[in-house]
């Protein structure tokens, strides 16, 4: 007979074999993307393997409160988790003997929970699959190394040198040599969780760098190791005496970090539905990219979730505020990029790191799939700088991406009602709090928790 150890990634087995396996974490993710869930021991998760969680969860601000939208949730049934012990994995930051499995929700009767963000990306891949298509998915992950241990975030310290650069060192390999300990550790985490990662650079920002995940067609596994792929730099980066922080704008004065993403669509022969042998593309391409800029006002609220986030969308600050298109133009907010036509993809420029992934990557891959029903046909590519030519502008307030997204047709299309309620209703009550609080708060309620 099977066991649940023969269902899970090889890597978690290997880990197993060598430790001592203590206790589980139950983790799912919350609508501001926090881990939540419990931690069990080992023996009583193998004997249980499903658990109850109150639904309040998805009730909760990123500081953790409930507000108006908690009142059905307190008189809800609990939900039932549920492993997917194909995401089981150590924790290379936690302790010995600690597995992380990330677990999806249900009521009682076996339906899945409409707010639980894993849910809504399984909803949209699945509109694909009755297409008979896959979503190809590749996020870019762009974060800070910092030193927070002073009234002000500084660059940390160099461990080969012990000083601190003075200044941005975009494509440096010398700021990647200056911390290559905690990069080394972390791609032996990466490998040992299982996040396909490509090259490591150097960004804009001081102390800024950004880590590419591999194209993997399985957009669920795409946001699973993005969701991991932060646990993981955030926990090493203490582990080395840091912080790493994928806020949308931890300085003022340097660019913000960005969680950009790469997408294409396969049919069920392999063939990418982008692609033909023109420069321009199949149509589907094009309705793609129509319906992707015809969400991007609305869904600003996904790709911009918080207050800090709407510090990095402004004008020739390496983030789009235009809502527009172009081949192979990092100005644009969705990016077709160049190289062999038969590699025809998307990408999506408008996110901070400090988003969800799995909402993020629904609200993208939803928008396209949109596009492409509705035979969408998009303005005409633009060439030049985007910063400095009229086009619509996305959302610049907190304030008017909530109401907007409150409004919005095309949420609806892709989010359950009660996630975009639940969603508005505890993004007016953050930002109510944050309105009463000074910069050095904001800081500390941002800087690893996003």
């Amino acid at each position: 007979m099977s066991t649940w150890i023969d269902q899970i990634p090889a890597a978690a087995r290997t880990y197993i074999e060598n430790n001592r396996l203590d206790e589980v974490e139950c983790v799912i993710a919350d609508l501001p993307g926090i881990a939540r869930g419990k931690a069990v021991p080992a023996a009583k998760w193998e004997r249980q393997t499903s658990f109850h969680l109150p639904n309040s969860i998805f009730y909760q601000t990123i500081t953790g409160d409930w507000g108006e939208a908690a009142e059905d949730g307190f008189t809800e049934p609990d939900m039932i988790l549920k492993p997917d012990l194909a995401t089981t994995t150590a924790a290379p930051w936690a302790s010995d003997g600690t597995l992380q499995v990330i677990h999806d929700a249900f009521d009682l009767k076996g339906k899945p929970i409409g707010c639980a963000p894993r849910n809504v990306l399984k909803r949209v891949v699945d509109l694909y699959k009755k297409e008979g298509w896959t979503p190809v998915v590749a996020p870019e992950m762009e974060f800070y190394l910092v030193d927070d241990s002073g009234i002000e975030l500084r660059q940390p310290k160099s461990p080969r040198s012990g000083k601190r650069r003075p200044g941005a060192e975009i494509l440096s390999l010398r700021a990647l040599d200056a911390f290559d300990a905690f990069f080394n550790d972390l791609y032996d985490g990466c490998e040992a969780m299982d996040i396909p990662t490509e090259a490591a650079t150097s960004e804009v920002g001081l102390g800024q760098f950004e880590i590419n995940l591999v194209h993997v067609d399985d957009a669920l596994k795409a946001a699973d190791d993005a969701y991991f792929f932060k646990m993981l730099v955030r926990g090493l980066a203490r582990k080395h005496g840091m912080a790493a922080s994928f806020m949308a704008k931890p300085y003022a004065d340097y660019a913000g970090s960005g969680m950009h993403v790469h997408f294409s669509v396969i049919d069920k022969d392999g063939k990418n539905i982008f692609a033909n042998d023109t420069f321009e593309g199949t149509p589907a391409l094009q309705q793609a990219i129509a319906g992707c800029l015809k969400g991007i006002a609305d869904l600003t609220l996904i790709f911009a979730p918080h207050g800090n986030s709407y510090e990095r969308l402004v004008p020739e600050s390496h983030a789009p505020t235009g809502i527009c298109w172009a081949y192979d133009n990092r100005t644009a907010s969705v990016r077709v990029p160049g190289g062999s036509f038969k590699a025809r993809r998307i990408e999506h420029r408008v996110a901070g790191g400090d988003v969800n992934p799995y909402l993020f990557l629904a609200a993208v891959l939803g928008s396209a799939l949109i596009g492409i029903e509705d035979k969408l046909t998009p303005p005409a590519p633009i060439s030049g700088n985007a910063y400095e030519q009229d086009q619509p502008q996305i959302p610049d307030t907190w304030e008017a991406a909530i109401d907007r997204f409150e409004e919005s047709d095309i949420a609806e299309r892709i989010f359950p009602t009660h996630l975009i309620q639940n969603l508005v209703l505890t993004k007016r009550q953050e930002l109510h709090y944050l309105s009463s609080m000074s910069e050095s708060e904001k800081l500390d309620l941002y800087l690893d928790t996003v």
